[in-house]
């Protein structure tokens, strides 16, 4: 595959497809989760600090794992700790450094959002596709994730 050249129609016509559906799904699932208090980013963030196993983030990491600036970043953390998900706490390691965490509330907030959205896309690919077209999804799901690898 040659990065010089013009990209192939269907190139362009799966990109267009992609963006469309993952836009649509992601809506979708944010509706399936009662995240409606959420804004997507909010919602990114707590998913990210659930995965952080309670080591917590800085500012800075999360901004970047969300491909945004460090400003924006923290207005979404401020949001947060205004509803009493996150909390700030000293980096153990590096005192300087504060640590976004979840508090008990967001631990339970982002478990409960990502349950009801993992069980609706299951129920829905359940109730919608059959065995080969849950499979298909699979195989899509890895390209995908080729595209997105560093």
């Amino acid at each position: 595959m040659s990065e010089d050249s013009e990209p192939a129609p269907s190139a362009l016509h799966a990109s267009q497809q992609v963006r469309s559906v993952i836009g649509k799904l992601r809506r979708r699932i944010r509706a399936a989760a009662g995240t409606g208090d959420f804004t997507l980013t909010q919602a990114s963030t707590v998913g990210r600090l659930l995965d952080s196993e309670g080591r917590g983030l800085t500012t800075s990491d999360l901004a970047v794992a969300e491909g945004m600036r460090h400003q924006s970043m923290a207005t979404t953390i401020a949001a947060l700790a205004a509803q009493g998900l996150v909390e700030r706490s000293r980096d153990p390691e590096d005192g300087r450094r504060m640590l976004i965490v979840l508090t008990p509330e967001g631990r339970r907030r982002g478990e409960e959002g990502r349950r009801a959205r993992g069980e609706w896309l299951a129920a829905e690919l359940q109730r919608k596709c059959t065995e080969e077209e849950r499979r298909t999804v699979i195989a899509a799901m890895a390209v995908l994730e080729r595209i997105v690898q560093d």
